[in-house]
C-alpha cells in the first residue's frame, strides 16, 4: 500500500484486514459462545454466587464471595467449595473450542485460608493440549474482604477428556445432547 501525504488526497487502496487479529476476534467470540452455553446449564455455579469475569480459549477467570454457608467449624470456607470454584474455572477453560470436554482428574493445594466475605478468583489457564488430553492450571487469590488481599488460597490443576463431539449447534446455540455440567465427568467416556 502507497502512502500519499498530499493532505487533499486520500489514498483510495483500502487497509488490507489483520488475520490473525479475526482470527483471534473469532476465537474469543467462540469461545464466549461456550461458556454462554455452559453457563445457562451450571445451576451448581450460579447457585454457589459465582460469576463468569472473562473468558477467552483455554482461558477462563471466575469469582465468588465467601458466604456464611461455607464456612466449615474452623471458621474458614470449606476446602470444598474452593475447589468447586477452581473447578468451575477449569470447566469454562477446557470448553472453549466446541468440544464437550470434561474432567479426567484434578488435584489442589490449599495455601492459605479464605474467610467469610472474602472475594475469590479463580484464573484458570491452559498449560498443554494435545488429542484429545489436556492440562490446566487454576489458582484462586483473595482479591478482596477483612484479610490478605492478594493472597493466593490454592493452586489447582486439571486434566481434562475431549468426548469428539460439539457443544453448539450450527446456529450456535447449546446441543442439548452435549449439556454436561461444570467440571463434570461423564461415566460413558
Amino acid at each position: 500500500m502507497t502512502t500519499d501525504l498530499t493532505p487533499d488526497r486520500a489514498d483510495p487502496t483500502p487497509a488490507a484486514p489483520d488475520l490473525a487479529d479475526a482470527g483471534a476476534t473469532d476465537a474469543r467470540d467462540l469461545a464466549r459462545r461456550c461458556a454462554d452455553a455452559m453457563w445457562s446449564a451450571d445451576l451448581a455455579s450460579r447457585r454457589l454466587g459465582m460469576r463468569i469475569d472473562d473468558v477467552a480459549p483455554g482461558r477462563a477467570t471466575l469469582s465468588m464471595r465467601v458466604t456464611a454457608e461455607m464456612v466449615n467449624g474452623h471458621g474458614t470456607c470449606h476446602g470444598g467449595y474452593l475447589a468447586v470454584l477452581a473447578d468451575s474455572a477449569f470447566a469454562f477453560a477446557c470448553n472453549t473450542y466446541d468440544d464437550v470436554t470434561v474432567a479426567a482428574g484434578f488435584d489442589i493445594v490449599f495455601t492459605a485460608p479464605a474467610h467469610l466475605g472474602d472475594e475469590l478468583v479463580a484464573v484458570a489457564v491452559e498449560r498443554v493440549r494435545r488429542g484429545r488430553s489436556g492440562v490446566y492450571d487454576v489458582t484462586l487469590t483473595r482479591v478482596g474482604g477483612a484479610t490478605g488481599a492478594g493472597d493466593v488460597v490454592a493452586e489447582y490443576r486439571g486434566r481434562s477428556r475431549a468426548l469428539g463431539r460439539p457443544m453448539l449447534r450450527a446456529d450456535g446455540t447449546a446441543d442439548e445432547a452435549a449439556d454436561l455440567p461444570a467440571g463434570g465427568t461423564d461415566p460413558g467416556a
